[in-house]
Parts: structure tokens; sequence; C-alpha cells
């Protein structure tokens, strides 16, 4: 999947992924994670999302990385901002009142630009690419993250037949195949949401859940939570 397509698709206006709404699981699970507030956050893949509004909200600083320019300029005259920017190798920083977003591609952030986050937001990356590009990303982004990150991530499992990606189907065992390397995976929540997404269900999807994860990269390997189903 080449960049050109992502890009096509902003300019379109065809982003179906991008939610309304503030994502439920992101509101229930965050606290697991334990941020200090003020830590800062950082959201790949993270396009013109509105729930950096609410890790903002919650005390945080926000660093983000997104492919299309048209939708980090989106989200800054959503918020009202007018953002100091600066190129920075192949990247473009946006930078205003606590979000920090750097337009261009994820694989090109290094270590040093990411070195004061404490905790990844990823509910668009990982279901965003291709199986051919998820090894490359888990391994870019335990390269880059600082000692003790924590992460929430957000995955769907359904049948890949029913729908092609994106976004597209990571079941159970391959997150683990992905992340146990480096970060201890405990899977939060498993919960049906067939009913709520009309637009894959458009799409021909006939079963969806969506899981929630708990990563943690440190000397301590977190107890097995419990998944709530529902």
């Amino acid at each position: 999947m080449q960049p050109s397509f992502w890009l096509e698709r902003w300019r379109q206006g065809q982003v179906g992924f991008h939610q309304a709404k503030i994502n439920a699981d992101l509101q229930q699970h965050w606290q697991t994670l334990g941020g200090a507030t003020g830590s800062q956050v950082f959201v790949p893949l993270c396009g013109k999302s509105d729930d950096m509004t609410w890790l903002h909200a919650q005390g945080h600083s926000v660093l983000g990385v997104e492919l299309a320019e048209l939708a980090v300029r989106s989200f800054f005259e959503a918020q009202q901002l007018s953002p100091a920017r600066q190129q920075i190798g192949r990247l473009a920083r946006w930078q205003a009142d606590g979000y920090e977003l750097y337009v261009g591609d994820f694989f090109d952030l290094s270590a040093a630009q990411l070195s004061n986050v404490r905790a990844v937001y990823d509910r668009a990356a990982l279901i965003a690419l291709p199986p051919v590009l998820r090894l490359r990303y888990a391994r870019h982004l335990a390269a880059i993250l600082p000692a003790e990150c924590k992460m929430l991530l957000i995955t769907m499992d359904y049948p890949q037949e029913q729908m092609a990606g994106p976004p597209f189907s990571v079941l159970q065992p391959e997150v683990r195949e992905l992340f146990s390397a480096e970060f201890s995976v405990s899977l939060l929540d498993d919960r049906d949401t067939l009913a709520v997404e009309l637009r894959l269900q458009q799409r021909g999807l006939r079963r969806l859940h969506e899981q929630t994860y708990l990563l943690q990269r440190d000397s301590v390997r977190p107890a097995t939570v419990a998944p709530h189903r529902s």
C-alpha cells in the first residue's frame, strides 16, 4: 500500500475511518495506563482525530504523525490554532498549544523526537497497515519509544474475506507475535461492535469485534487482566 493511496483518500474526502465521536474504549481504558498528567502521548497515524483533543483535555501534551498535510491542517483549523511550522529532515513539525504533529512518514520518526513520550494511543495505525507493513511498524515503534512506555492499542477482529481492508482485521495471535518480544500484552476488552458500525456492514461485514490491549515495556510484567466481554 503506497502513501499515494492515503493522500488520495484525504484529497477526495474519503475519510470514513475518521470517527466523529471520542472513542469509547479510549475513555474507558485510558486510566489503565496510569499516565501522569502533563506527560506526552504519541498518536501514530493520527489524522485529524478528535481523540487527540480528549487526551489534551486530560492534561497531556500530544505528539502525532500523519502522512497527509491536509489532515493536520484540518485539525489545527478545527481547534482554531495557528501552529508554528518547522522542517526537520523529511518531516514537517506543526506545533501549537500542547500539540506537536509531524507531517510525513511514520518510519522517518526518530527516538530523539519521541524522547518525552510516556504513553502511546493506537486506534488507527496498526489496523490501517497491510500484513507486509505491520511487522515493520511494530519494530520501528519499539525502536523509537523510550523505556517503560505504555500503549493502548485498539484492533478489529473480523473475517478478512468479508471485507477488503483498510481497516484490516488483526487477530490476537498476531498482536502477540508482533509485540510480545518487547512488551507485555494484556487483553483488556473484547466487544461486539457490528451493530454500531453501519458503514462496515455496508461493506459486507457480518461479524466484528473491537479489541483493546494494554502493552507495557518495563522490568515488571503486569498480572494478566481478564478481558471484559459484551
